[in-house]
């Protein structure tokens, strides 16, 4: 796992925030400060859980490191996730210990092939740069459909009868609207999205919801975050962040069979999350749906806190979701 952000550097007196979350991002006016999220560690095949790891250059902006669970049967054929990172738009990465460590793990666990997602990350590439990005990585997965490509673990182990997608935090919105797209484009070979993991998604909306008074300061924050990552938006009820604003698509047309909804209790999303799950499943969608609590813990705790029971047992739901 990745440290602790430490103490930054205090900020230049000389040159206009943007905005800031300590000790993990400033952002000036004219350059980003990022103090979390970008170490690098490099792939490998991991002593403890035996799970291989390599890296995939699908494009000059894109790029991917994919998970192989040890094998018993070398013939195997897995699910596969495509999976998009958190960290608000501006943070995280693919490459980063923290999303290693926990791949590692997960994969071991789940028996799935994953292959987590390198997008551009904003100020310096504003949204929507990383859904432009996280489209080519999954349209590049699903080119592999006909048991052909460029990339050998996916030709060999890939099943596209069991293609998820899934993220947290921000990688979660990206999800979404990466189903929702397939709704309306398709994919290459036929390829269809069996289903859908939504890790304490990063959704917001004018409308007040309980969780926004778990910590206020923290909410006005991810409003904040939001139009400096987007410049372009109108705001917290744009359909890129508020996918159940009216005018925003329906999700009835959501272009998978079944959802998992991951939230935590303590977490100022939370209410957003239970949202996204209630209307989906008032929607007229047509698959099936499932949400699972987290008792008492905040957003995206299992990054922070791999090992705790809570960590474990939201792994198992997710593991347990992917493998029916």
């Amino acid at each position: 796992m990745a440290a602790a952000p430490t103490a930054p550097p205090a900020a230049s007196a000389d040159d206009e925030i943007v905005y800031e979350s300590m000790p993990c991002i400033r952002i000036y006016k004219n350059r980003v400060e990022r103090y979390f999220g970008s170490e690098f560690v490099a792939a490998s095949t991991d002593d403890a859980t035996g799970v291989a790891s390599h890296d995939s250059t699908i494009s000059p902006n894109v790029s991917a490191r994919l998970y192989l669970p040890r094998l018993e049967d070398p013939a195997a054929k897995l699910p596969v996730l495509v999976y998009y990172h958190g960290g608000g738009f501006c943070l995280g990465s693919a490459f980063n210990p923290t999303f290693h460590a926990y791949f590692n793990s997960f994969a071991a666990l789940a028996k799935v092939v994953v292959v987590s997602v390198e997008y551009r990350l904003a100020p310096e590439h504003p949204v929507p740069a990383a859904y432009a990005d996280s489209w080519e990585a999954l349209a590049w997965v699903a080119s592999h459909g006909a048991g052909a490509g460029d990339e050998p673990w996916l030709v060999d182990h890939a099943d596209f009868s069991r293609l998820y997608l899934g993220g947290e935090s921000a990688g979660s919105n990206i999800a979404h609207h990466m189903a929702m797209r397939v709704a309306e484009e398709g994919l290459a070979h036929g390829a269809k999205i069996r289903g859908l993991v939504m890790i304490h998604p990063y959704f917001l909306g004018t409308n007040k919801v309980g969780s926004d008074e778990l910590d206020p300061a923290v909410r006005e924050s991810l409003g904040s975050l939001w139009r400096v990552m987007c410049p372009t938006t109108t705001g917290e009820d744009d359909p890129l962040i508020n996918p159940l604003v009216d005018g925003a698509p329906g999700l009835e047309s959501l272009a998978c069979g079944r959802v998992l909804v991951c939230i935590g209790e303590g977490d100022v999303l939370r209410d957003r999350g239970q949202a996204y799950y209630d209307r989906l499943t008032g929607s007229g969608w047509r698959g099936e749906a499932e949400i699972w609590q987290a008792p008492g813990k905040g957003h995206t705790f299992h990054l922070l806190e791999p090992h705790c029971d809570e960590a474990v047992e939201q792994d198992k739901v997710i593991s347990d979701f992917l493998n029916r």
